[in-house]
C-alpha cells in the first residue's frame, strides 16, 4: 500500500469516526451539563415546596445518577457500540440487587410517604408498631423515638407506615379519663362537689370544652365516677398524678370512702338429727 491511498484511508477512517467521537463528546458534555441543570431544578422545587433535606439531597442525587446513565448510553450508541447488551446486564443487576434490597426499600418507600404525608413530626409523642415515645429523627429508613424512660428505639418505617400510629401532640390538646370509685353509703353529690372544686381550681383545665363528672357505673363494691376534662398535651400527664392525689386527699379529709374489691363469706351450719 502506497502512501497516498494509507493517507486516504487515514482520512476517511478520521471522517467517519472522528465525527462519531467528536458527536459522543459533544452528547456527554451537554447532557451532563442538562443533568445537572434538571437536578437543580428538582432540588429547587422540592426546598419551595419545603421538603425535608435528607429527601430532597436523595432525589437530587438519584435523578442526576438516572439522567447521566442515559447520556453515557447515548453517547456510547454514537460510538457504535452495541448498547442492547449493556442495558440488559444493567436492568438484571437492578433487579437483583432490588430483590436484596426489598426491605430496605420498603422502608425507603415509607420514609419518603411519611415526609411527603407528616403523619407526625419532630417532637410529637406517638404510638405506632407496638412502641410509643417522643419522636427525634425521621430518616429514609428509620424513625427514632425516645421512651418516656429515656431509651433510644429505631423503628423501621415499613412498619410504622403498616400499622395505626395514634399522633397524642398533633392536636395540641387531650381529654383526661378518671374513675373514681365510692362507698354506696357515700353522698354522690358531696363527692361530686368535691371532685368539682379541684377541677374547677386547676388553671389547666379547659373552660371548652367544660369539664364532666358523672355517674358511669354501680359496680360490685362502689359507686363509680367517671371525670372528664381537658388540658393542653403538655399537662396530661402532670394534671393526671395531681388531680388522683387530690382527689385521694380530699376524700379521706371530708369522709368520703374509696371502698376496695371485698367480699363477704356467710357460714351456715348444718346440723344433723
Amino acid at each position: 500500500m502506497d502512501i497516498s491511498s494509507l493517507s486516504a484511508k487515514v482520512y476517511e477512517l478520521l471522517t467517519v469516526y472522528g465525527l462519531k467521537v467528536v458527536a459522543a463528546i459533544v452528547i456527554f458534555v451537554v447532557g451532563r451539563w442538562v443533568a445537572l441543570g434538571v437536578a437543580k431544578i428538582i432540588k429547587r422545587v422540592m426546598i419551595k415546596s419545603k421538603v425535608d433535606e435528607t429527601l430532597v439531597a436523595f432525589v437530587r442525587n438519584l435523578s442526576y445518577i438516572a439522567l447521566l446513565a442515559f447520556v453515557v448510553i447515548a453517547a456510547l450508541n454514537q460510538l457504535g457500540i452495541q448498547t442492547a447488551s449493556f442495558i440488559a446486564v444493567l436492568g438484571a443487576a437492578g433487579l437483583a440487587i432490588g430483590l436484596a434490597l426489598q426491605g430496605s426499600l420498603g422502608n425507603f418507600a415509607a420514609g419518603v410517604l411519611m415526609i411527603i404525608f407528616k403523619p407526625f413530626r419532630v417532637g410529637d409523642f406517638i404510638e405506632g408498631a407496638g412502641t410509643a415515645g417522643t419522636v427525634e429523627k425521621i430518616e429514609i429508613f428509620t424513625t427514632q423515638l425516645r421512651t418516656p424512660d429515656n431509651k433510644t428505639i429505631i423503628v423501621p418505617n415499613a412498619k410504622l407506615t403498616g400499622d395505626n400510629i395514634t399522633n397524642f401532640t398533633v392536636k395540641g390538646t387531650r381529654r383526661v379519663d378518671f374513675v373514681f370509685g365510692i362507698g354506696y353509703g357515700d353522698d354522690i353529690d358531696k363527692a361530686r362537689g368535691i371532685i368539682k372544686e379541684i377541677i374547677d381550681q386547676d388553671g389547666r383545665v379547659m373552660k371548652e370544652p367544660a369539664p364532666m363528672i358523672v355517674v358511669s357505673a354501680l359496680a360490685d363494691s362502689s359507686v363509680n365516677l367517671t371525670v372528664r376534662a381537658w388540658t393542653s398535651a403538655d399537662d396530661y400527664w402532670s394534671f393526671y398524678f395531681d388531680t388522683t392525689e387530690k382527689v385521694k386527699k380530699e376524700f379521706d379529709a371530708r369522709g368520703v370512702s374509696i371502698p376496695f374489691p371485698q367480699r363477704d363469706v356467710h357460714i351456715y351450719e348444718h346440723k344433723e338429727e
